[in-house]
């Protein structure tokens, strides 16, 4: 059985794809979907930080918290799914093949950043380098890449670093199924930024202030 066709048994049996009705026709759906996509897992740790934090685990963390955040907070506004939900490897190719069959309304992914220069530090979003901004999913990814940076830097104070474009895989693959951002979520490799990561409140609050920058029309 071939990758792809594996990933769409696994995920109708868990039911992220929307249910059919008898006459073959997809169901309306009520509320937006989003795709989180925690980076790395598994053997590949990412960045790990001054104080041994690794990228892989934070970012799940964030995710994990973002899922708590919409279901208390939000009330189960937006239907939300984790390209992974434990420390896991997952390839790049898979996690965006994930996002072309759920088809969501929006993609985040989430990382941290590193630097030889330990004094960089603030937060970017990036989007696909050679999006089309005349497109829909390009100018809503363009939106919600200056929304979060506004956000986070007026919410939280965040030194933000802008919006920027880069050829990452996870969002060339998918921006022609949905908006997508990818979040640089400060410098592991700076000691400000890796011991205000390391709070567990700190965490909550992060994941609380993406979720509510969340402009999906």
């Amino acid at each position: 059985m071939g990758n792809l066709k594996r990933i769409w048994m696994v995920l109708f049996v868990v039911g992220i794809i929307p249910l059919y009705s008898a006459s073959g026709q997809q169901m309306q759906k009520v509320k937006k979907v989003i795709v989180i996509d925690p980076g790395h897992g598994g053997i590949d740790s990412g960045a790990i930080g001054i104080n041994e934090l690794k990228e892989k685990d934070i970012v799940l963390e964030i995710a994990m918290e973002m899922l708590k955040w919409n279901k208390t907070v939000l009330n189960n506004r937006y239907d939300i799914y984790l390209t992974r939900y434990s420390d896991t490897l997952i390839s790049l190719s898979h996690r965006a093949k994930l996002v072309n069959i759920v088809q969501p309304d929006l993609l985040i992914s989430l990382h941290g950043n590193h630097s030889v220069n330990p004094k960089a530090k603030g937060i970017e979003v990036f989007v696909y380098n050679n999006i089309d901004t005349k497109s829909k999913n390009g100018r809503q990814s363009v939106k919600m890449a200056n929304y979060i940076i506004k956000q986070l830097g007026e919410k939280l104070g965040y030194r933000t670093r802008g919006v920027k474009k880069e050829n990452f895989q996870v969002l060339r693959e998918t921006i022609n199924t949905c908006p997508a951002v990818l979040i640089e979520l400060g410098f592991l490799s700076n000691k400000d930024e890796v011991d205000y990561l390391k709070k567990e409140q700190n965490i909550n609050v992060l994941a609380l202030a993406i979720l509510m920058s969340i402009k999906i029309k």
